[in-house]
């Protein structure tokens, strides 16, 4: 590799050996899971907290390598204020030979949505995180990329309430003559294509949506099944039974286990979701309770021809009020169908794409330094920094103005900034810790 040997030192966090660049310093676990261990460090060169997870095992198995490969490939193309940002990628090995260790740099956030999820929201918080969570999702399917694991665990938020999606192991290119396994994504946010092994589309993420804006309004999954053969139950028993022209649909075997299943008449969502379940009302005239409900209607569909896209959940009313092309119409992001190509490989061959990718990653990147964020984060005013963002987002702007400027328009911004400020009020709760993907 092109970092010299002495630049990476040793470390234990919990039940494992991180081995990193010198740069990364203060080390501390933060979160871990079937992919990854990941820590909260100080980018001693960038001078900023980053995120970075070390892939648990990436070359055990062809289906971790297949999700390593996935990850660092999307992670590596994708450029989006909603999605996010890798900083660095690195490996302490020398060689392929010795290559077994994988390490991804990315941006820290505050929390997981799964914090955020029991929070008392209000519309405006509410219908601005669907928004964001849609314009990342937007961004992947304008490059025929479906993300197939959303889940609250993989989207990450600011105290800002700045939101972004992680975890891409399981993402892939849309196909429409692919079935899907009903193990991709995590049980209680499959959707019912999945469950019944269906060919499947993009909108597969919208029902993920539907199930996430559910639990962040009643504060608890809408359908926690057992199993995967439970899960379809509790969604027939909520939703509904599905039409005939659906079932006709379905493999036969499939057909026939779910055509003998009781006939649930299901929950109206206005009895599923009354209004007393909501925050108060808006000032907003589009941010109502009743244009809630019928986005939710039109998201949690059984049947996914039915089922709104990502285009028109963002043109709905009650997310619409945030929409900016730049945000919701970004460029996709430039990946070759090489790269994602759906074939198998043994894992050797995986391991030598991945090794692949970590050298174009260390040859367009000989400083070490992250690419340059160009989504242009734009302030909400409504929505409340925390008082350590708040003195850190301050600071940042000082400082910018100082070297853009010099020391009199520092005077001027310092003063203003007393005067602009105070609106800005702290979450209700304490986001600390920091988060990214496990």
């Amino acid at each position: 590799m092109s970092e010299a040997e002495g630049q990476f030192y040793s470390v234990q966090v919990v039940d494992s050996t991180f081995t990193v660049l010198k740069r990364y310093q203060q080390l501390r676990p933060i979160g871990s899971g079937a992919q990854g261990i990941v820590c909260s460090a100080l980018d001693t060169v960038l001078s900023i907290p980053v995120a970075v997870k070390k892939l648990c095992r990436p070359f055990q198995n062809q289906t971790h390598a297949k999700r390593a490969y996935r990850e660092l490939v999307l992670l590596k193309c994708v450029n989006h204020k909603n999605i996010i940002r890798l900083i660095n990628v690195f490996t302490p090995q020398k060689s392929l030979e010795e290559f077994q260790d994988l390490y991804l740099v990315m941006e820290l956030m505050d929390a997981s949505l799964c914090q955020v999820i029991h929070m008392d929201l209000d519309h405006e918080r509410m219908s601005y995180l669907l928004y964001q969570i849609l314009c990342g999702i937007r961004h992947l399917h304008s490059a025929g990329i479906i993300h197939r694991d959303l889940k609250p665990s993989n989207i990450v938020v600011k105290s800002d309430c700045t939101l972004k999606i992680l975890d891409f192991g399981l993402a892939r290119t849309a196909c429409t003559n692919f079935m899907m396994t009903p193990y991709v994504v995590t049980r209680y946010y499959r959707a019912p294509e999945v469950i019944l092994g269906m060919k499947y589309k993009e909108n597969v993420d919208l029902w993920s949506v539907g199930c996430i804006m559910a639990e962040m309004i009643s504060h608890k999954v809408l359908f926690p099944g057992k199993d995967y053969i439970d899960q379809w139950n509790k969604v027939i028993e909520i939703l509904g039974t599905p039409s005939l022209e659906f079932m006709n649909r379905l493999m036969e075997t499939v057909r026939n286990y779910v055509m003998n299943k009781p006939q649930y008449p299901g929950v109206s969502f206005g009895e599923l979701f009354p209004d007393w379940a909501f925050p108060s009302e808006s000032e907003h005239d589009k941010l109502k309770t009743s244009q809630a409900r019928d986005l939710l209607s039109k998201m949690l569909v059984i049947d996914p021809e039915c089922r709104i896209s990502v285009e028109e959940a963002l043109n709905h009313p009650y997310i619409h009020v945030w929409y900016d092309p730049a945000e919701a119409d970004a460029p996709p992001p430039q990946i070759s169908d090489k790269q994602l190509e759906e074939r198998e490989h043994t894992i050797e061959q995986w391991k030598e794409l991945i090794y692949e990718e970590v050298i174009d990653w260390e040859e367009r990147n000989k400083n070490g330094l992250m690419k340059e964020d160009c989504s242009g984060t734009k302030m909400r005013l409504i929505f409340p920094l925390s008082a350590q963002t708040y003195h850190a987002f301050m600071l940042r702007i000082i400082l910018d103005i100082f070297q853009t400027c010099g020391e009199p328009m520092l005077i001027v911004a310092s003063v203003a900034a007393r005067w602009i400020f105070p609106i800005f009020k702290p979450f209700s709760v304490n986001l600390g810790g920091g988060c990214v993907g496990q």
